[in-house]
């Protein structure tokens, strides 16, 4: 940022113009931010991978069935038998299910098991396009008047079933998040700054921040940007944390300016112009990250992009604006009760991080390899990461309804009762269709076909669990019957092949993003460090840091919280938030390391760097870390994944690979790291310790002249 630019934003009289403006961006956003989750597409088309056959068939499936239509499977049984007045029963509740919603097509059953215990009824129930919405409350119907006597149970599974449990595992979702987020930051940063006032004015920043982008993500979702329950939850954690992580950064350097500065316009300008480039290059790498997403097959993938980079860029704006001008407008006594006086010594310079670099750099090879092969030998543990998506049982924390549901199901009746392999091919192969449907291995009981205007619609049931692996196998076989067919132009769907295509959809995405993502980090680092040799070891030891955390957690997923796999989306959105999210701190070290460089060489920049920086980097780690860790708490399992990982991730960043491996990198491979910029060739005096020769219009302070970390 240019010094005009930071005296423009904190001036005498223009500080308090920023905050005016901030204030009339949240009278004219601040409402349309709660209606978001209004506007949030939570259907099946919303979710599953656009160009996949199963997202296709959907959309065909409309002249016969809506798109929107979702089995509820009444599952009924008794341990001893069904009696009499059961089976009245259920025929009486089989035919008032059809007051409950609307009702897409015939009411199947009631069906009674082979010994008698148990039966069920099918209801197609068109939720509609905000169905996932309004399942809790169309199920919750079906189960009042599925109550009756004691000792007869019952349960609503199927896909209904299955979208009524996960609506109500993310109600509220949003005010959860926003809470719990806000604590944890603000413990952190009363941990920080040692201060009862100073944490209210970046949590301030931060809130509005994310009632401006919500407001406008909203308004944007009206004119097409695709919302859902995953990118809205993770937005209130991307903004809280990304945007303290700023303010962290900010507000360190003010501090320290003004320790240099008796006047705190004067402070805050230089701390702006000295902070500004390395947060506008961290946050400019997490929005080109999240924009990588756009390539996604996925659908709720590829939303998720858009929404976190503008959660980002707002976040970043607010905090060189509107946290600025607070800061500037309260003046010195907000650090109470530890003022940065004019004048006074900067207690980072013989701090914690500053006795941890001089013993790193006693034995930097030491270090580094010794850190690398402890790293390393946490990677190999990934084998053990079964992210190949996650069974209907599995994706929940608990025992919904839906799941016992499915259990008694699966006990007594075909496993795929409710839950059809779809097929939609060209009305006159219909005959021929049907004989090789029925023909296929794993296929029961055949509907169909029904041909309307050209096209012919059928329903097999498989014998398998629809999240199954046999299931996945019997959908691939039907297709590979089906697809033979001349002129049949037949298209397959159904709940097992929109499992499936999600989980190969979500193969490719990441081997798609990873080297993407990859090569955007690579080429904000060389732009910004001026540099070959540092993007490729700084990249290096963030695949590090991520083969370590992803091993870590693979462990604990396995031995310790008993989830038995992983979303298969999961090593995406950990690669993405711990690579975009984790480059923030190499910026803030290595812009700062250079520039210290520049003054003292490249030995005394590493030292320098990390004792001004540490203390930020570890404080940002720990928000950072604590806002995605509130993902843990939710019931919803993909979602605890990701937090558990991005949260050690961050840590083992921010105390490991940032402060001691890339510390004890820099001071072993000395002025190389800068090659082939001047500072490569400035920094050969390093060895014999004479003294580099200043940049010119820089501080020769070692501590205080460049970049805040």
């Amino acid at each position: 940022m240019s010094n005009a630019a930071t005296r423009t934003i904190v001036g005498r009289r223009t500080k308090y113009l920023v905050v005016v403006l901030w204030l009339l961006f949240v009278a004219l956003l601040g409402p349309l931010a709660s209606k978001l989750s209004g506007a949030e597409k939570n259907d099946a088309q919303a979710w599953l991978p656009g160009k996949a056959e199963s997202t296709r068939e959907i959309s065909l499936q409309a002249a016969f069935q809506s798109p929107n239509t979702y089995d509820a499977v009444a599952v009924y049984r008794r341990g001893g038998g069904l009696t009499v007045p059961d089976r009245s029963k259920i025929a009486s509740d089989a035919r008032k299910f059809a007051t409950v919603g609307v009702v897409d097509g015939a009411i199947t059953g009631p069906l009674f098991s082979k010994d008698q215990s148990s039966a069920l009824v099918v209801v197609p129930l068109d939720l509609g396009v905000n169905g996932w919405n309004q399942s809790e409350n169309i199920v919750g119907r079906m189960k009042a008047i599925m109550r009756g006597d004691r000792g007869l149970e019952f349960h609503v599974t199927g896909p209904a079933g299955y979208a009524a449990d996960s609506a109500g595992a993310f109600k509220g979702i949003d005010g959860t998040l926003l809470y719990a987020a806000m604590a944890v930051v603000i413990v952190i940063l009363l941990i920080t700054y040692r201060s009862p006032i100073l944490w209210i004015l970046p949590v301030l920043s931060t809130g509005i921040s994310l009632m401006v982008a919500e407001g406008l993500i909203y308004l944007l979702a009206r004119h097409g940007l695709v919302v859902n329950a995953m990118s809205a939850g993770i937005l209130t954690v991307l903004v809280f944390g990304a945007g303290t992580d700023y303010a962290l950064l900010l507000v360190a350097r003010y501090r320290e300016e003004l320790r240099r500065h008796e006047d705190r316009h004067e402070a805050m300008a230089r701390a702006l112009h000295r902070a500004g480039p390395a947060l506008v290059a961290s946050a400019g790498t997490v929005v080109l990250g999240m924009m990588c997403l756009l390539v996604a097959e996925t659908n709720s993938t590829a939303g998720l992009g858009p929404v976190a980079a503008i959660g980002v860029i707002v976040a970043l704006l607010a905090m060189v604006t509107l946290l600025p001008a607070l800061l500037v407008v309260c003046g010195r006594w907000v650090f109470w009760p530890s003022w940065p006086r004019f004048g006074s010594n900067d207690p980072a310079a013989s701090g914690f991080w500053a006795r941890t670099g001089e013993r790193i750099g006693r034995h930097p090879r030491r270090v580094w390899v010794l850190t690398a092969a402890v790293l390393g030998a946490l990677a190999v543990a990934v084998t053990g990461l079964h992210a190949n998506g996650l069974t209907n049982k599995q994706a929940f924390r608990g025992h919904p309804d839906s799941i016992a549901g499915e259990a008694v199901l699966t006990r007594e009746f075909p496993a795929g009762a409710g839950s059809p392999v779809v097929v939609v091919a060209r009305a006159p192969a219909a005959s021929q269709v049907r004989a090789d449907l029925a023909a296929t291995p794993g296929i029961g009981e055949i509907v169909g076909p029904v041909v309307k205007g050209g096209e012919a619609y059928l329903q097999g049931t498989p014998y398998y669990r629809p999240d199954s692996s046999a299931a996945f196998a019997t959908v691939e076989r039907v297709r590979t019957a089906l697809h033979r067919i001349p002129g049949a132009d037949a298209l397959v769907g159904g709940d097992s092949a929109v499992n499936l295509d999600e989980r190969q959809a979500a193969r490719h995405d990441r081997a798609l993003i990873i080297p993407v993502v990859l090569l955007v980090v690579l080429a904000v680092l060389g732009l910004l460090l001026r540099s070959l040799i540092a993007p490729v070891v700084l990249v290096a030891t963030v695949l590090l840091s991520f083969g370590s955390a992803l091993g870590i957690s693979a462990l604990a997923f396995n031995h310790l919280f008993g989830f038995g796999g992983a979303d298969a989306s999961f090593p995406l959105y950990a690669f993405v938030f711990l690579v975009a999210l984790g480059i923030d701190y190499n910026i803030f070290l290595m812009t700062r390391v250079r520039e210290e460089a520049a003054h003292h060489g490249t030995r005394a920049g590493a030292l320098t760097g990390l004792a001004a920086t540490g203390g930020v980097i570890t404080s940002a780690g720990f928000v950072l870390a604590g806002t995605f860790a509130v993902l843990s708490t939710l019931p919803v399992t993909s979602f605890a994944e990701i937090g558990f990982t991005v949260a050690l991730g961050v840590l083992l960043d921010t105390l490991v690979v940032r402060s001691i491996l890339v510390t004890a990198l820099n001071l072993d491979i000395g002025r190389w790291m800068w090659w082939p910029s001047r500072l490569a060739v400035q920094g050969r005096h390093d060895s014999d310790g004479s003294p580099v020769q200043e940049a010119r219009g820089m501080s020769a302070s070692p501590v205080g002249s460049a970049v805040e970390g």
